[in-house]
């Protein structure tokens, strides 16, 4: 069922090579510039990064730095402070001062005490003894600031020391002692102990009139906003074993088991329909856990959650109940075409069968792209350490707020930049050679007379012949999608910069640049893939490979994009399954556990679920690939030789013919 229409425009159809039995290797100048090209890559990076190291000082980025510039828990600015290793804040600008330990305290809060710029200041009626709060000593710098009763307590009142010029509602040099926990070396405030201080300093929720509290009102979204990120990363933070645990631990050991499954002969219905059943029963029962949870919470007396978490709950529920229902209609809208797909399936799994290691090629992936992101890391952290010093005022009336920030030469910038394209190629080009190496296990499967002689042995040899005749091929081909994601990353950025100035023209410009890159970027990974299916088969070039993937393709458009599409169900259902899976697992773990500790589980759980996501895509993987692979090794079968000469078995030629013109 080939299309037998102007087949000299969509060019001319594939002829065998001399003595051709299955795939072929052969490696062309072009190949050997691309793979020079990479490794010329990777050494500059590695030559920026041990110039990093030997400048910069990664404490500068890892440790919390001071208003002053001091690096708390080390020995690198004004003052040694390698006995004050935690960083208290001050004000919302970041600004802070390094204290020994973070202070837990009993009472929650102490609003006649205040952490300043100088040390620790009290008053009549402070409740905790002046040595609670260990503060490194700031009397060195000629320029701290320090708080006296008219600063800072005017009248000895805590409600009106909270519109004093000194504390300023959180933007001035110093703030009130709270009870905190310790975040990678910040204390952050505990919820309660921030909800206590607001009722006493600040009962009836009152507008000041001064010029400075008039700032201050202006900016409490921008307050509201680091709440948000100062709980997310706090959640992150005591969940950490949990995402480190489940959150990478169950999706490679579900995602592992379900291929494993997929691959045992009359079992893909059986997986594929309880996969389906199980996601939609999962979401249901996350629903009703939600709408539970809700109701439980909001007839407890006394109240132990806020009338906020009820609703984020009782939302949550509803959400839930959508996307169940939502699930409900898909399947049975898609449910012929799942049924078609599991013949496609089948024919792969057959492949898999034969080579079961096939398998374990994303785990293989997984380990390169985690050893890459360790040297990666530590380049960048150490690069981003090399900025200058700057200090950063901000007026409070008649009073200069001063906070030390970085700021990055234009050289650290073009570093940062190029460590981005890096991070895009390098990351690519581990895919890219992995589904070339696919690509030619599956095919020296199919291009094989005596299937029954196939064995893991293939996928060994198809790893070895990959990396040694193919390289340059995967690097050229990630070397494209690296250049258009690194396009989009600095569009990104100028669509940010563009917000920050309010110009709506140079948004919608940089929008519509946006969706033209997303656009290409999808185009050139069609091409990428398929190219990198050809490479295997006949061991060309890139642009060879590509140009005859993209007219084969054409020619048989008809059938492969039918059943393409249709096979791809049985893959999003996986990866679907194996994320839903993991989340709710971790849901009622992280519940169970820690729930009482988080401010909501919600950061967490999209952490988790977005990596499950990833990992269940590399898992599946195998099978859309090998799908795409069986279907163009048919048709290049099918034009290259007789009817009688073929490599296809007969069951594939008769299933392919049945189902791709539906």
């Amino acid at each position: 069922m080939s299309n037998d229409g102007n087949d000299e425009d969509m060019g001319e159809k594939l002829q065998a090579p001399p003595d051709f039995d299955g795939p072929t290797s052969r490696r062309s100048c072009t190949d050997v510039l691309f793979t020079l090209l990479i490794w010329t890559m990777w050494l500059s990076m590695t030559g920026l990064g041990i110039y990093s190291i030997q400048t910069g000082d990664y404490r500068l980025i890892l440790y919390p730095l001071d208003y002053d510039g001091n690096v708390c828990g080390a020995n690198k600015g004004n003052i040694d402070m390698t006995d004050y290793p935690y960083l208290y804040y001050v004000n919302d600008y970041s600004g802070g001062v390094c204290v020994k330990e973070c202070p837990a305290l009993e009472e929650l809060t102490d609003p006649f005490t205040l952490v300043t710029y100088n040390g620790l200041f009290q008053v009549q009626g402070a409740t905790i003894a002046n040595g609670t709060i260990a503060i490194a000593d700031y009397s060195v710098n000629n320029d701290t600031l320090t708080c006296d009763e008219d600063t800072c307590y005017p009248n000895g009142s805590a409600e009106q020391s909270y519109s004093s010029s000194g504390v300023n509602r959180g933007k001035g040099f110093a703030y009130y002692a709270l009870d905190t926990y310790e975040v990678l070396g910040r204390c952050v405030f505990r919820n309660e102990a921030t909800d206590k201080l607001n009722s006493i300093v600040n009962p009836t929720n009152q507008n000041f009139t001064s010029d400075i509290i008039d700032m201050a009102t202006q900016n409490e979204n921008i307050k509201e906003g680091f709440d948000l990120w100062h709980n997310l990363f706090a959640d992150l933070w005591i969940t950490r074993y949990f995402i480190l645990g489940i959150g990478f631990g169950a999706p490679l050991a579900i995602g592992f088991l379900y291929c494993f499954m997929l691959r045992v002969p009359g079992v893909l219905p059986i997986m594929v329909w309880a996969s389906i059943f199980s996601t939609i029963g999962i979401v249901f029962a996350g629903g009703w856990y939600a709408s539970d949870r809700a109701t439980q919470w909001k007839a407890a007396d006394p109240p132990k959650y806020t009338d906020h978490e009820i609703k984020v709950a009782t939302i949550s529920s509803y959400v839930l109940y959508a996307i169940g229902g939502l699930l409900v209609l898909l399947f049975l809208f898609m449910r012929k075409r799942i049924q078609l797909a599991m013949g496609c399936v089948k024919e792969t799994s057959k492949a898999v069968i034969a080579m079961p290691m096939i398998i374990c090629i994303p785990v293989v992936q997984g380990l390169g792209f985690m050893v890459f992101m360790i040297a990666w890391t530590v380049y960048s952290v150490n690069i981003a350490s090399m900025g200058d010093f700057s200090t950063n005022t901000f007026a409070a009336g008649n009073i200069q707020i001063s906070v030390r920030t970085f700021e990055f030469s234009d050289f650290i910038k073009k570093c940062g930049w190029y460590m981005i394209f890096c991070f895009f190629w390098s990351g690519q080009f581990i895919l890219a050679i992995g589904e070339i190496i696919f690509a030619m296990a599956i095919a020296k499967w199919y291009f094989a007379r005596d299937k029954s002689k196939i064995r893991n042995g293939q996928v060994w040899s198809s790893m070895t012949t990959s990396i040694w005749y193919h390289t340059g091929t995967a690097a050229f081909g990630s070397l494209i999608i690296a250049i258009i994601k690194t396009i989009r990353a600095f569009l990104a950025y100028l669509q940010k910069k563009a917000d920050e100035m309010n110009n709506g023209i140079a948004k919608a410009i940089l929008c519509c640049c946006q969706c033209c890159m997303c656009c290409l970027e999808k185009c050139m990974r069609f091409i990428n893939k398929n190219a990198y299916i050809q490479t295997a088969i006949f061991g060309s070039s890139f642009c060879t490979s590509a140009k005859e993937a993209f007219f084969l393709i054409m020619r048989n458009a008809a059938r492969l994009a039918a059943i393409s599409y249709v096979a791809g169900g049985v893959v999003f259902v996986g990866k679907l399954f194996i994320t839903t899976l993991t989340t709710g697992i971790s849901y009622y773990t992280i519940d169970h556990y820690v729930g009482d500790e988080l401010y909501s589980v919600i950061g967490p759980l999209f952490f988790i679920a977005a990596t499950s996501w990833f990992i269940a895509g590399m898992f599946m993987s195998v099978y859309d690939m090998g799908i795409a692979t069986i279907l163009q090794c048919f048709v290049a079968d099918e034009e290259m030789f007789p009817a009688d000469e073929r490599f296809a078995e007969g069951g594939l030629k008769a299933w392919v013919d049945n189902h791709g013109s539906k």
